[in-house]
């Protein structure tokens, strides 16, 4: 076999790996991201448990990076300190590098029923917690085979003459190979498929494990960048964390590079095999920063707060920073299309906005004061602003001779800017009052409480994204889950109020005390929901795909 033809197969293994590993992440982040997010939020206000719960976001979503992106946006709205911050992302890195521990066993036996269990499940129903699961599954399963390909790819490489030439080369020039590390894992996003990469080429005895220390080094300098640079454009509270973590772990690597140069130690101890030395060698790495990170980590956030000050430059007030540009140029009233493209444009704009409320407003419940409450209901003046800049064009767009899909388009804009408007009143008029109460009365949910408040949310915020997108793009599958997503959440609401009132049955004191307020909260939520999925009808009702009321069997 030709070289071209091995390095093609490798590439393609490594293309299957990337591929597998962002696809369980996006499963995790869309079946279960919401509630996880609460829970690490809700317990990061002790270090021990912030540790813990980066360690166990990072093994859930299978990216460290993720959970560091995660945590510096929490640390710039100052829902929690940044030290607490620091700690999750040490807690991450130790999740993150677990799981490569995990997938260098032998499972391969987990190829076939991972791939037939999450098939079945994400084909034989429409919930959305099943099909994201059964994405996880199939993930899981394409990883894992995916680690087999490399493999096999690779074997032929055992007998090139080059390859013993590169090795030395690289094995001579610890600091080039380091480099090389660094690159490869911040073009992959993910120091678990560079290390799992290396891991495997060492299995087949292509990298000693001198090296592979070093390349581990390497990726662990290169995982440490990808969160700063993902972050450049942010502000500077939600860079401190990410930054932070380039410090502790970019520069640990570095002085690790230094002290494995000069001493030159035996690397047996870490395992019996190559690639089990290069595995542990990333948990030692990791473990090793997290103990060093304990005491530092008031250092390196003071640190990281110094260095993100020095780069962030004052931005001059002007008047951009108050104008709400808009998209309604009167000069294109003369032709509809392209009115009604400006219309859809400002109604996207008030899409985002209502996101923001929807997601912001659970974040009250847990933690409010009154600038939060005060800018929530600032977003809400802008959607009232908004609509009514949009009734008014639509308006003015009619006036002009329309054909029937030009006609069919207004009406929908009309509508679902009416309902938008509509899901803005509930947060700030219903909800918003809910959270002021719960503030004022120092109220708390149950723990099951609050965890099905969070589910509930998470459903109806997934639905809003999807009712957005039904918007604009007008996919007719899209308006049908939908709509199906609908039904299921009605479904959903009864099981949270027989749960409740089971509680409230037993007796439970902090469920008789926020009754009121969790009862209302899920009827507004699905009040939300109703609005949202009703933004579907018009796609549905156009491809004959909606009886009277119900959805029609396809």
């Amino acid at each position: 076999m030709s070289g071209s033809v091995v390095l093609l197969h490798l590439a393609g293994a490594v293309a299957l790996m990337l591929f597998a590993t962002r696809m369980v992440k996006t499963g995790v982040e869309r079946a279960y991201g919401d509630v996880l997010r609460h829970k690490l939020r809700a317990t990061m206000r002790n270090p021990l448990m912030a540790v813990l719960a980066g360690c166990g976001l990072s093994i859930a979503l299978q990216s460290s990076t993720a959970v560091t992106l995660l945590v510096g946006s929490f640390a710039g709205a100052g829902i929690v300190s940044g030290m607490s911050g620091q700690l999750a992302v040490r807690g991450a890195e130790i999740g993150s590098a677990l799981v490569v521990k995990l997938l260098t066993f032998d499972l391969t036996l987990l190829v076939p029923l991972c791939m037939i269990a999450g098939t079945v499940m994400f084909m034989a129903t429409e919930r959305r917690e099943w099909r994201q699961s059964g994405r996880i599954l199939v993930g899981i399963g394409l990883l894992i085979l995916s680690l087999e390909m490399i493999g096999q790819a690779s074997e032929p490489l055992r007998d090139s003459q080059l390859l013993p030439v590169i090795i030395n080369y690289f094995s001579g020039d610890a600091i080039t190979t380091y480099l090389l590390a660094a690159l490869i894992t911040w073009l992959f996003q993910s120091s678990i498929a560079a290390v799992l990469l290396m891991a495997t080429l060492a299995g087949r005895g292509l990298i000693t494990p001198e090296l592979g220390v070093v390349l581990v080094l390497g990726v662990n300098l290169g995982s440490s960048v990808i969160a700063p640079m993902l972050t450049r454009s942010a502000g500077p509270q939600v860079r401190i964390v990410p930054i932070g973590n380039l410090l502790m772990r970019g520069l640990g690597s570095l002085i690790m590079l230094v002290l494995f140069m000069i001493f030159r130690p035996h690397v047996a101890f870490l395992g019996a095999t190559a690639s089990d030395q290069i595995v542990n060698a990333h948990i030692l790495f990791n473990v090793i920063i997290l103990l060093a990170g304990l005491p530092l980590a008031g250092l390196v956030y003071r640190a990281s707060e110094r260095l993100v000050a020095l780069a962030s430059k004052p931005e001059p007030v002007n008047a951009l920073e108050v104008t709400e540009l808009s998209a309604l140029d009167e000069s294109a009233l003369d032709v509809p299309s392209q009115a009604l493209a400006n219309a859809t444009r400002e109604v996207v704009r008030v899409c985002e906005t209502v996101e923001i409320m929807l997601k912001r407003i659970i974040e009250l419940y847990e933690s409010a004061d009154a600038n939060k409450i005060k800018a929530l209901a600032a977003l809400d003046d802008r959607v009232d602003r908004r609509h009514a800049a949009i009734k008014l064009y639509l308006a003015k767009v009619t006036k002009n001779p329309l054909t029937e899909d030009e006609a069919l388009r207004c009406q929908e804009l009309i509508g679902a800017c009416v309902k938008l408007e509509q899901v803005g009143d509930i947060i700030v008029r219903n909800m918003l009052v809910h959270v002021k109460k719960k503030v004022e009365h120092g109220l708390k949910f149950t723990d099951e409480g609050w965890r099905e408040l969070c589910a509930f949310h998470a459903s109806v915020l997934a639905n809003a994204r999807l009712a957005f997108n039904a918007l604009i793009s007008r996919d007719p599958e899209t308006a049908r889950q939908l709509v199906l997503e609908k039904d299921r959440l009605r479904d959903l609401e009864k099981e949270t109020s027989a749960s409740h009132f089971e509680r409230l049955r037993d007796g439970t004191a902090k469920s008789i005390e926020t009754s009121s307020i969790h009862l209302d909260t899920i009827r507004d939520l699905k009040q939300i929901n109703s609005l949202l999925a009703s933004m579907a009808y018009p796609v549905l009702e156009e491809r004959g795909l909606l009886g009277g009321s119900r959805l029609k069997a396809s």
